[in-house]
């Protein structure tokens, strides 16, 4: 039995970070696509209220190894991100939920909106608390008035404040 070895101009290329030498994060920093996953594994850490320490024991890992793949210097392999899951209790899809435009293979977001890649302290919380609330009417009511609220130019919005 003989095998035909496909065409090797026919193979896809290399994308433009892997061709050449070996990629390092020391060298090259962490890929974005990485830093996007790490920011979205904080993200949701940071919604259920659920420390560095805590996420680590629950994966078996230090807090510092938590920070790490946070912050994008190590990469996150499939079981781990299947686990990370399970624990964040949301679908592996999540991690790559509102990747940017910029970052290779991403699809732009649908409203054209740009998404900050890392959320402030204080977003985080907003979100941790709106999902706190336990009345699906009230949360309903108070995501109309967000939507609402975010409609008004800023300058219409300081005069009505006034």
């Amino acid at each position: 039995m003989s095998f035909t070895v496909a065409d090797p101009a026919a193979r896809p290329q290399a994308t433009p970070d892997l061709a050449g030498s070996r990629r390092t994060v020391l060298r090259d920093g962490p890929r974005p696509v990485d830093v996007h996953v790490g920011s979205r594994i904080r993200l949701r850490r940071t919604m259920l209220g659920m420390s560095q320490e805590k996420l680590g024991a629950e994966l078996d890992l230090t807090f510092q190894q938590v920070q790490k793949y946070e912050r994008g210097t190590n990469r996150v392999g499939a079981s781990r991100l299947w686990q990370l899951s399970c624990i964040l209790d949301v679908p592996v899809s999540f991690f790559f939920d509102d990747m940017p435009p910029e970052i290779p293979g991403a699809t732009p977001q649908s409203n054209g909106e740009a998404v900050p890649l890392a959320p402030g302290r204080a977003d985080l919380e907003l979100m941790r608390n709106f999902h706190n609330i336990k009345n699906e009417r009230t949360r309903d009511g108070i995501y109309s008035l967000i939507r609402t609220l975010s409609k008004v130019p800023a300058e219409e919005a300081a005069t009505e404040a006034s």
